[in-house]
């Protein structure tokens, strides 16, 4: 896919009825993920994405054992390799001088890891939720929200490009656009857990770095990290530090600031990137603390970021859209939406709270391997418990 391709849907103008089921605002991970759940339940929903079909955002894009669970339930674990999607079989954690290689060993759902770039993976998404009945409009924007005299969201005011702003009524309106959500914004839906770490980053794309193309390879210094994520047709390299350095000078000039942290962490690597072709702009992050929004209330919901946002160096982001699309789509069916809040915050705090330390920068060289070790271990346990969920689900549905 590339940013030059048009949403199939969309070419051929389709149709917008008055009435919709459900209305999703945001057409990536997690609003693509629920929309072809909730397409797939029978029912009617309209997604609308302001980008365009196929194109680029930002993204740590490292997906973890829940993630790829997630797509092979879906039936589309083999379209993202397919797509020539690098398997990942091995994690190397550098902590300073000394190397910790961890083997990602094979299972019949789990072939390995993956980290598609989002020009493959969202667009994946989208043709699913299209195949599985939903309406999917890219280019089209959210202009208001309609309540009725309780508050209850009743229906949406949208924009498609070049035509008439059109008011479309729904039974449940879902925030799925991002952290800067505008559908949390103009709800007002307030944050219910507010972290106070966060980390920066400048990243960039690599078409020939010489580097194990089937590894995750995470790199730590005191108060710097590094990740290089091999990806579709090349290599994503990121650089980590804290607000503070890249407030002071890294953020003006951010080519610099990347290979300085690079040469701090390992100056081989530092090498290899610079004589390396870089794919695309050098991009960067100044760092905003992780938070839960109130992800339900009469008439509407939220899922992804827009719900819940984590520091990304866990690169855990699309993982917990997943999870939370298909945490969603069980609410949905259900009718409970106190439980989906219940178990979002349940399944999500251990791993904010490592990551809370992690992004903070609250460790040494001798301090942060044991918390990796927590991280992962809630990340097993996370995974766990959402299997005896899904689990539970089928079998009431039975």
């Amino acid at each position: 896919m590339t940013n030059s391709q048009a949403n199939p849907a969309q070419a051929i103008g389709p149709t917008i009825d008055d009435h919709y089921d459900v209305v999703i605002v945001g057409a990536r991970a997690a609003g693509a993920a629920t929309a072809m759940l909730l397409a797939r339940e029978g029912l009617r929903v309209l997604a609308i994405d302001k980008a365009a079909y196929g194109s680029d955002t930002l993204s740590s894009h490292a997906l973890m054992r829940g993630a790829i669970s997630s797509l092979g339930r879906w039936g589309l674990l083999d379209e993202v390799y397919g797509a020539g999607t690098p398997i990942i079989s091995k994690t190397v954690f550098t902590y300073g001088i000394e190397e910790l290689a961890i083997d990602i060993p094979p299972t019949p759902d789990v072939p390995g890891l993956a980290a598609p770039r989002r020009t493959v993976l969202d667009p994946i998404l989208v043709d699913a939720a299209l195949a599985s009945g939903a309406t999917v409009l890219h280019e089209t924007r959210l202009v208001g929200i309609d309540t009725d005299d309780t508050g209850c969201v009743v229906g949406v005011q949208i924009e498609v490009p070049g035509g008439p702003v059109k008011a479309v009524a729904t039974d449940l309106l879902i925030g799925a656009d991002g952290l800067r959500s505008a559908v949390a914004r103009q709800l007002d839906v307030p944050i219910t857990r507010m972290g106070s770490s966060a980390s920066a980053y400048i990243m960039r794309y690599f078409s020939d770095l010489e580097v194990d193309r089937n590894a995750y390879a995470w790199l730590y210094k005191p108060g710097i990290g590094a990740g290089v994520i091999p990806t579709n047709d090349g290599v994503c390299v990121f650089a980590a530090m804290t607000q503070d350095e890249f407030r002071s000078g890294a953020r003006k000039n951010t080519e610099a600031a990347m290979v300085n942290v690079l040469n701090r962490l390992d100056p081989e690597l530092a090498a290899s990137v610079m004589r390396a072709t870089p794919q695309g702009p050098i991009r960067s992050w100044p760092g905003v603390r992780g938070q839960f929004r109130k992800p339900f209330g009469p008439g509407w919901a939220l899922v992804g970021d827009a719900g819940y946002f984590k520091d990304p160096f866990a690169a855990h982001g699309i993982s917990d859209a997943f999870r939370d699309a298909e945490l969603l789509a069980q609410a949905v069916r259900t009718g409970d939406y106190a439980r989906y809040e219940q178990r979002r915050d349940e399944l999500s705090a251990p791993l904010f709270d490592v990551l809370e330390k992690i992004a903070g920068y609250d460790w040494d060289l001798e301090t942060l391997p044991g918390l990796h070790f927590q991280l992962s271990k809630a990340m097993r346990a996370e995974g766990k418990a959402f299997a005896e969920d899904l689990e539970a689900s089928a079998l009431q549905t039975a």
